[in-house]
């Protein structure tokens, strides 16, 4: 799904989808029709048909996808949407340049024939090359399997269950408070199937979800209102995410934020609740201020300022949709530019339980690692894949490429990219009781980054003024206005370990045709000083 299929889906107009009630995945279901050896069989009709027609490098993915969301608001349910797409998606290298093509017929003519299509594609590719491919090398791991380590099958639970769920999320934000209240259930099974002439036969299951609401309270004698949206974090988990089981992490003012655990009801109450004491909360003061950023805030920070122009694709200017390219050239790398304070370390790594890009290899047949991006504040790294790898003089891939679907072309996409936790022992409330005049922050809202993202300016969800070491009372209209190294170089303490967990998105666009992945970003609490604070409600118009 792309962003705009998702905003489609679960913006305003869902009424108008008209699309019917769905019922649940069977459990039978969710096994694809194809088994091991069927796969490999395809597989290796679409290897021989590439490498017959003079392809020298192959490798085919076959995917089957499936996609469930259950979306409700107040006491009704808007939607419920199952999708299922399974097909096969062949890259090969002929001439020195890369061709790609797709079926959804896995017949052996089928898959032959667009084996060949790729190679006839690459040829006629080659004719507009400057310079050969040039992949860095992959072992082949013969046969092997990834599961994400999931317990509980999200597609195996029956709708029922979830929209009992979703419609007690509601009522409990509309009897603590709320006027209007939407909420909604993403469930994602991605299985997928990868082959190649370096001798790989990789069969993986992906699973991931997500239950974002939203609650509104009106003032009705002003007409003004207020929202707080779900702190939950998208997980590469299965429905025991929902349980609302596990340990729990309270903030020092009381807001419960969740780890691989969450609890939509709890958190539903406190957003009605919060929701309302936004609508009587001050406005604030224009100036300079010292963050206290949550988790669940400092991920998109992380996502946009970090993980997007540390893709070495921007960084090269060969990418430059949503956003553009990338301020962190290759030259900042040579001489180890300082992006942040020696307390920030920034690593990607697609090998994190429970994160939305965890997997055990990624699109190209990569096994996949963790390594850091920033170290102590210097720009050490990029993101790369197999085609990539020479330009900055590695001898492998860092395992960044993903494919949406069997049917798009695998490319660059960002790892879980992360702030590694403080060193020494600190909690968020040792952390405040350090700060003179700062802002609290807790959840991800509106932001806004130029095309080099270098230049940005974020919101949140929650915000708390901080006077003299302590917590003095919610404030509204809140966002600071960063220049990313001069931000992360603020940065003067992280709490330690025991605070660290995920936020993510399960949505992020990029490349044209637009493509959409899901990437998790983790962090402990962290303080940055001396930020530019605006007041938002004074910057209308």
């Amino acid at each position: 799904m792309d962003r705009r299929d998702f905003l489609t889906i679960s913006g305003i107009g869902l009424a108008g989808l008209m699309l019917p009630y769905s019922r649940s995945i069977a459990a039978s279901e969710l096994v694809s029709g194809l088994d091991i050896a069927m796969k490999k069989a395809i597989a290796d009709a679409a290897l021989e048909a590439a490498t017959g027609a003079g392809a020298t490098y192959c490798d085919v993915r076959i995917g089957r996808y499936l996609q469930q969301f259950v979306i409700t608001r107040e006491d009704k349910v808007q939607n419920v949407v199952n999708t299922e797409s399974t097909g096969i998606g062949i890259r090969v290298i002929a001439n020195g340049a890369w061709g790609f093509a797709a079926t959804s017929d896995l017949s052996t003519a089928g898959v032959a024939a667009a084996a060949r299509q790729a190679t006839t594609i690459a040829k006629a590719n080659s004719r507009f090359q400057t310079a050969p491919v040039q992949l860095a090398k992959v072992a082949g791991v013969g046969e092997v399997s990834w599961k994400a380590p999931i317990k509980k099958n999200a597609m195996a639970v029956p709708v029922k269950d979830k929209v009992d769920l979703l419609l007690s999320v509601n009522a409990a934000a509309i009897k603590a408070g709320a006027d209007f209240v939407n909420s909604t259930l993403f469930a994602v099974n991605e299985q997928k199937y990868f082959a190649s002439t370096d001798g790989s036969y990789i069969d993986q299951d992906v699973h991931r979800i997500w239950a974002p609401f939203s609650v509104t309270a009106i003032d009705k004698a002003s007409g003004k209102f207020r929202t707080r949206d779900g702190l939950s974090a998208p997980m590469g988990l299965g429905y025991e995410y929902l349980d609302g089981g596990g340990t729990k992490y309270v903030s020092p003012n009381g807001v419960v934020n969740y780890g691989k655990t969450y609890d939509m009801v709890e958190d539903a109450v406190a957003a009605a609740k919060q929701a309302r004491e936004k609508l009587t909360a001050p406005s604030v003061k224009p100036g300079k201020y010292d963050l206290v950023l949550d988790p669940s805030h400092l991920w998109l920070t992380i996502h946009e300022n970090v993980g997007h122009p540390l893709e070495l694709d921007r960084v090269l200017g060969y990418e430059a949709n949503f956003a553009g390219t990338s301020f962190a050239t290759l030259d900042k790398r040579e001489a180890r530019f300082q992006y942040g304070s020696e307390k920030v370390t920034l690593f990607a790594d697609k090998v994190q339980e429970g994160s939305l890009g965890g997997v055990g290899y990624d699109d190209e047949g990569v096994k996949t690692k963790r390594w850091n991006l920033i170290d102590q504040g210097k720009l050490v790294d990029y993101q790369t894949i197999r085609d990539q790898a020479h330009i900055l003089g590695k001898t492998e891939s860092d395992g960044c490429c993903y494919a949406d679907s069997w049917s798009s072309v695998q490319f660059q996409r960002m790892a879980n990219v992360s702030l590694a936790p403080g060193k020494d022992t600190l909690s968020v409330a040792d952390m405040i009781k350090d700060v003179e005049k700062g802002i609290y922050i807790i959840g991800d809202g509106s932001f806004s980054i130029d095309q080099q993202r270098y230049n940005a300016q974020f919101g949140g969800q929650l915000f708390y003024e901080i006077k003299d070491g302590n917590l003095a009372g919610m404030i509204e209209d809140v966002a600071y206005q960063i220049r990313t190294p001069e931000f992360w170089n603020a940065c003067s303490a992280i709490c330690d370990e025991s605070d660290y967990r995920l936020g993510g998105s399960f949505f992020d666009g990029k490349g044209q045709p637009s493509q959409s992945s899901a990437v998790s970003h983790g962090s402990s609490t962290a303080r940055f000083d001396g930020m530019n604070v605006i007041n938002t409600a004074r910057n209308i118009g």
